[in-house]
């Protein structure tokens, strides 16, 4: 007797391939698959093209620039001194540092303060709850003003303190209710079998939910870096002290206002190229979140996806 495999002997339209489409799925076109390739490519040429012309021309020499009429596309040779003149003063060294200290100090201060208050609101138990969800949704639609902000901020003694870069954007209500959206995710069952067995709720938060949260903890996180690291506004209206300027002011003041970021100027004829020397500042600015982002990349489509629409 022989024994037949069923799926040799079932019909094809039965059979279910990894890349088989839905019946009601039209195949791609030659011209569709070469439209859609195309517009692809141009995305990433948008993106990595000027990027490209960035880096090129902060390495271009003066001879370079001249003969390309202004950015460089096409590299020549590589020419340092526009990074020796930008690090020279040490303006923009002290500046990187602040621009450090603040994306740590303020993405540490924003993921403790956001992940507290989105698990006591996703608790629906908790005290005050929907008075408090209120509250913070209600920032969406009513939002202080330059002038209030500012005022707050002098009166409390922040003037030319760090801090005043951080505590007026410590939480974003955005990502809190997304991280609040994840925590309603975990499944009620698992944090009650927790409380059986004498775990309290800061236990549950840092035993439990955290470990299953790393991947929205991951996205915030990187929301909240990217917008420290990226301050200018904050540090234009509170920041007067030069020592304590962010790099993104640093770049915003030389760039924009035409002010040297350090006592370049002083290097007399062996002074490099002005438009060098400003895109070795773009360079030395970006350069910190396209390294870091890689990392959390894979996090976001869980991270943001899940953690926004509620099943």
């Amino acid at each position: 007797m022989t024994v037949t495999d069923p799926l040799r002997t079932a019909p094809p339209h039965r059979r279910r391939g990894r890349n088989r489409r839905p019946a009601w799925e039209e195949p791609p076109s030659t011209a569709g698959q070469v439209f859609r390739g195309g517009v692809l490519t141009g995305v990433v040429l948008a993106v990595l093209v000027p990027l490209w012309v960035v880096l090129v021309t902060s390495l271009a020499s003066r001879q370079t620039i001249n003969e390309a009429g202004g950015l460089v596309l096409v590299p020549r040779e590589i020419d340092f001194s526009a990074y020796r003149a930008i690090f020279a003063g040490g303006l923009v060294t002290q500046a990187l540092w602040i621009s450090t200290l603040i994306t740590v100090a303020g993405t540490a201060v924003s993921l403790v303060l956001t992940v507290l208050a989105a698990y006591g609101l996703s608790r629906p138990g908790s005290v005050a709850h929907r008075g408090l969800l209120f509250y913070f949704l209600l920032t969406f639609l009513i939002y202080p003003g330059m002038v209030p902000s500012y005022l707050v901020v002098t009166g409390l003694g922040l003037k030319n303190e760090i801090w005043a870069l951080v505590l007026p954007t410590a939480i974003s209500v955005f990502n809190l209710v997304v991280v609040r959206a994840f925590f309603q995710n975990i499944p009620a069952e698992l944090l009650d079998s927790a409380r059986i067995d004498g775990a309290g709720e800061f236990r549950i938060l840092a035993r439990i939910v955290l470990p299953l949260s790393r991947a929205v903890i991951a996205v915030v996180g990187l929301f909240y870096a990217v917008g420290y690291w990226n301050v200018w506004f904050n540090a234009l209206l509170y920041i007067d002290d030069n020592s304590k300027f962010p790099i993104q002011r640093v770049l915003q003041s030389f760039i924009l206002a035409g002010q040297s970021p350090n006592n370049a100027g002083t290097l007399g004829v062996s002074m490099p190229p002005t438009l060098a020397i400003k895109m070795a500042v773009v360079v030395v600015t970006v350069s910190p979140i396209v390294l870091v982002y890689p990392f959390v990349q894979r996090h976001f489509v869980k991270g943001v996806i899940i953690g926004a629409v509620k099943g």
